[in-house]
């Protein structure tokens, strides 16, 4: 099949580059004629593991290619894409200029029918706003062309973005035309074969399906960082509560798993995107709200167990951090719980010096050059010196560690670890100070404030 994708991001490359692979003809068409010129000469602007080589393979084969030329991209494919952004407004809500945009261009330049998909993430209701866009251009136009808007929302983890798309678990086309549903079904043919995955729905519970699945997932997680603030200041072990609660299969171990809260490009977005929604229809989404408000404050809880430890004196340290990305496998740094960390140690005074395998560039196009954020080559580097480490992404190299070298390298045994990685007894016995995630003793721990880590690392102390 022919096939356009409107918008060369996340989304975009991935869907683009997939679609590819399994024999389409793609075009990928994007306005920012800086990030199509790196494309075509083969350089990724995101890091997706596994995405590079295949896009590079696709273009090479001639089924892949990118243009910034709006007319050519309508003129190519009959299903045309749209996979821009949906950033958040001022208010939450999910900004549709972008999407809009792009169904202003295909009603300027279609002239036979097209499939017009709604890719991105968008409200209840945006595939009748696009077809009302598309339908006022035409008419503007005096044309008569026949087309028709679905919705086929994306369920893509970053860092697992090509397996969740060749092997995920369903396909969602939110329509109620059969020739929409003989174009998708075609699309999606190599990637259905197993068994079906094509999920067909009403256009508006398409929609509603993506937000839900999102908030859903954020709920878990906030819910699990709930009970680990209790699990702290009870004396439990959060660890030994999620084995139990996740044993029960209908539970299970999936995004139970506490920290110092979630972030990315979707969780947070697409929350507050929901609740907002519930506000225009005068519908009050407590739970929403609540789960935004509890990631929010997890995301303090860094800064405050290491704020805890010097008696609330972090002016002049130098604090070592393990991992920017808001997860592994990304380097994206939206809304990432070390953006929190490191701009509160800067309010106080600290100084950062951090390391993370993918994120490095990311953030210092983010923060630029200053005084107060050293970027190192990797995790050794970043301890040495530092008088304390915490640890906000759980990237596979930080998982193994020598506690006592690491004792070695910190002015004071101080570690905060933001996603569990180690069991607190071992760190305990190297002789580090360690604060967890609901880890029993950590509340009791912080409260010894920062005599104790001045007293158990004076000159010949244990």
């Amino acid at each position: 099949m022919k096939i356009t994708i409107f918008g060369s991001g996340y989304v975009g490359l991935v869907t683009g580059t997939c679609l590819a692979d399994v024999g389409h003809d793609v075009v990928c068409m994007d306005v920012d004629a800086a990030k199509i010129e790196r494309l075509k000469q083969g350089e990724i602007p995101i890091y997706e593991p596994g995405l590079e080589s295949m896009l590079l393979r696709n273009v090479e084969a001639g089924r892949l290619s990118f243009t910034t030329d709006p007319r050519e991209a309508v003129a190519h494919g009959v299903l045309q894409f749209i996979a821009v952004g949906t950033p958040p407004d001022e208010d939450g809500s999910a900004d549709l200029k972008y999407v809009l945009a792009v169904a202003e261009s295909i009603g300027e330049y279609m002239d036979d029918y097209k499939v017009i998909i709604d890719k991105s993430t968008v409200p209840v209701g945006t595939a009748d706003r696009v077809h009302a866009r598309v339908a006022e251009v035409l008419k503007h136009r005096g044309v008569s062309v026949d087309f028709d808007v679905c919705s086929n929302p994306e369920f893509l983890k970053e860092g697992a973005a090509l397996e969740d798309f060749t092997r995920g678990a369903r396909i969602v086309v939110g329509t109620d035309s059969e020739k929409v549903r003989e174009r998708m079904r075609e699309c999606y043919a190599p990637y259905n074969r197993n068994h079906e995955k094509l999920m067909f729905m009403d256009v508006r519970a398409a929609e509603l399906t993506k937000y839900a699945a999102n908030a859903m997932l954020a709920t878990k997680i906030s819910f699990m960082n709930e009970i680990s603030n209790l699990a702290e200041r009870l004396g439990a072990d959060i660890e030994e509560v999620r084995r139990g609660i996740g044993s029960d299969p209908r539970i299970g171990y999936h995004f139970i798993y506490p920290g110092c809260g979630y972030g990315g490009s979707c969780f947070p977005k697409d929350v507050q995107a929901l609740a907002r929604t519930a506000s225009q229809i005068g519908y009050e989404a407590e739970l929403l709200t609540a789960v935004e408000s509890v990631n929010k404050r997890q995301k303090v809880t860094l800064f405050e167990k290491l704020s805890r430890a010097f008696d609330g004196d972090l002016a002049g340290k130098t604090i070592a951090v393990w991992g920017l990305a808001f997860k592994p496998n990304t380097d994206d740094m939206r809304d990432a719980p070390s953006r929190t960390l490191m701009e509160a140690l800067w309010a106080a005074g600290a100084k950062v010096q951090a390391y993370d395998p993918e994120s490095m560039r990311e953030t210092r196009r983010i923060y630029g050059e200053r005084d107060d954020l050293v970027l190192v080559a990797d995790r050794i580097q970043a301890v040495k010196g530092a008088d304390a480490l915490v640890i906000c992404t759980e990237w596979k190299e930080f998982r193994t560690l020598d506690a006592g070298w690491l004792k070695t390298q910190l002015a004071f045994p101080v570690v905060v670890d933001g996603r569990n990685l180690f069991e607190p007894s071992a760190m305990k016995s190297a002789g580090l100070m360690y604060y967890a995630v609901g880890r029993g003793d950590t509340l009791a721990l912080s409260r010894q404030g920062a005599f104790h880590v001045w007293h158990r690392c004076r000159p010949g102390s244990a």
